[in-house]
């Protein structure tokens, strides 16, 4: 194996798998909602958008519902 390699000659091509892993959305969060994730992320060193992320996973792994209720 050489010590260096040469990869300015190289052809760069984009990742056809990174479409697949994730989905962008405009999603839009009140600012408190915002603010506590935001402060979640710097407790656990997470990007927020990570932490909601993983949130909202486990939320579907564990078939968490919402317990609403409104009022008439």
């Amino acid at each position: 194996m050489k010590a260096e390699y040469d990869l300015t000659k190289m052809k760069s091509r984009r990742n056809p798998y990174a479409r697949r892993l994730k989905k962008q959305i405009t999603l839009r969060l009140d600012p408190d909602v915002i603010e506590y994730f935001k402060q979640k992320s710097e407790e656990n060193g997470i990007p927020y958008q990570t932490l909601i992320n993983l949130y909202l996973q486990d939320c579907r792994a564990t078939h968490r519902d919402l317990k609403m209720t409104w009022s008439s």
